[in-house]
């Protein structure tokens, strides 16, 4: 006769978020930091004997990994090579992919896009809208020229209803938008909530892996940029996309953040236009504005989003002031970054700017995080500090220290390899090994 240790149902605090858990209720997470996410959760605890193996098929008994068949797991392009690129070669049967953005960045617009490129190769695609009505999405879809017999759309917000819409249309691709607006009627909490989007998401999930159904899911992103719900979901999920751009510039950028079936050093590059959004395939020419004529205070240099190489114009503008306090304005740069790069070239390189406005910018609205840049803002500030241009085929890239020394950056021979294909033939990077030593071959 079967024994059964001793069991004992006790009380606790769990957070929603992240699975924290204390013995006494707290108002915020104390792993996380989370406000309000804390709730009581009731679980037995101790070993039960009772627990019987269970039979398993023949057909679900563990091979050996070498007779595993992985064509099952194959990619599929979408169509959107951009898109591809990201996701390591496109859709792979039964992935659950997880896209945010901030709002108006153009999530749903791509999705649509990748939807009507599916259901134009004769597969049904079902995409749910649970944020606008069918009828508004179809108008996107007539603007971007997304139409076809074979996309099938629904505008639900619960959950049962959707599941209910997967098992009539039968879809070979699941478009879902937005997770945190989609709710269960099983549970008393409101849409958006942890314990509803974990519920969700948990069900969608589970309906991919058990149809091989590629499901595509939205989500919502907080004040800070992080992902909306619990963290939860970003690992329940394959792959993560982070979908970014600012309003101001039509420049769009996919990135992936999580990816099971892929690298995750791809960035795709997309514009935003009148008909829809538009795959950048080759970005070269979307952050230089060169002139027939050289102007001062200008310089480029080579950055790297992900893998791919892109050139970029930094410029600058010194100008005499009477005020004591000289302005310091950047765009697209770190203004710290500037600030420290001004105390290098007045103390290693003699020049004077301690008395001048300077302002700093980048052409297109591209933004320049890594240090690589440090070498092209140095050059294009003494460019403009003395009014001496630039020759038109030079580039530079270099991070810059304290000394003044010109140290060596990441995947140098592809930044090189991008220049020359470009035409610049005038490199200058960490070959110079000092400040001063690059300044005088610049203006060579």
């Amino acid at each position: 006769m079967a024994t059964r240790a001793s069991a004992r149902t006790t009380s606790g605090f769990r957070c929603t978020e992240c699975g924290w858990q204390a013995a006494k209720w707290a108002g915020r997470c104390g792993e996380c930091q989370s406000w309000g996410t804390v709730v009581a959760v009731s679980e037995q605890e101790g070993i039960l004997r009772t627990v019987k193996p269970v039979v398993v098929d023949e057909a679900r008994i563990a091979r050996p990994i070498t007779e595993i068949d992985s064509d099952a797991a194959s990619h599929w392009a979408t169509g959107i090579g951009e898109f591809d690129r990201v996701l390591g070669g496109g859709l792979v049967p039964g992935a659950a992919i997880l896209l945010s953005g901030e709002p108006g960045v153009g999530k749903s617009t791509l999705l649509l896009e990748v939807a009507a490129k599916a259901a134009s190769e004769h597969l049904r695609v079902l995409y749910v809208s649970a944020e606008e009505s069918a009828s508004q999405v179809k108008l996107r879809a007539e603007r971007t020229h997304s139409l076809s017999p074979t996309l099938m759309l629904a505008s639900e917000t619960d959950l049962g209803t959707v599941l209910g819409q997967i098992d009539a249309v039968q879809p070979h691709l699941l478009i879902v938008d937005s997770v945190q607006t989609v709710s269960s009627s099983s549970l008393d909490s409101a849409a958006g909530s942890p314990t509803q989007v974990r519920e969700v998401a948990t069900s969608l999930i589970r309906i991919a892996k058990q149809r091989s159904l590629p499901v595509l899911l939205v989500g919502h992103v907080t004040k800070d940029g992080s992902i909306a719900g619990p963290r939860l979901l970003e690992h329940l999920v394959d792959v993560v996309c982070q979908f970014e751009g600012d309003r101001q510039t039509s420049l769009r950028f996919v990135r992936a953040l999580k990816n099971r079936f892929g690298p995750t050093d791809e960035v795709g590059c997309f514009e935003m236009t009148g008909d829809g959004i538009r795959e950048v395939p080759d970005p070269s020419g979307l952050f230089l504005s060169r002139g027939s004529d050289a102007v001062s205070g200008t310089c480029v240099t080579v950055a790297l989003e992900g893998r791919r190489a892109l050139p970029v114009e930094v410029q600058a503008l010194v100008v005499a002031t009477p005020s004591p306090n000289p302005r310091r304005v950047t765009n697209g740069v770190d203004s710290s970054r500037v600030a420290m790069i001004l105390a290098v070239l007045e103390r290693r390189a003699r020049l004077t700017l301690s008395d001048k406005d300077v302002y700093v910018s980048t052409v297109g609205g591209v933004k320049l995080v890594e240090p690589a840049a440090d070498l092209a803002i140095a050059l294009a500030l003494a460019s403009a500090a003395q009014d001496r241009p630039l020759a038109h085929a030079l580039a530079a890239y270099g991070e810059i220290s304290l000394a003044g020394e010109v140290r060596p950056v990441a995947s140098a021979r592809i930044r090189a390899a991008e220049a020359r294909r470009l035409g610049f033939t005038t490199l200058v990077d960490d070959e110079a090994r000092h400040l001063g030593r690059a300044l005088g071959r610049a203006f060579s």
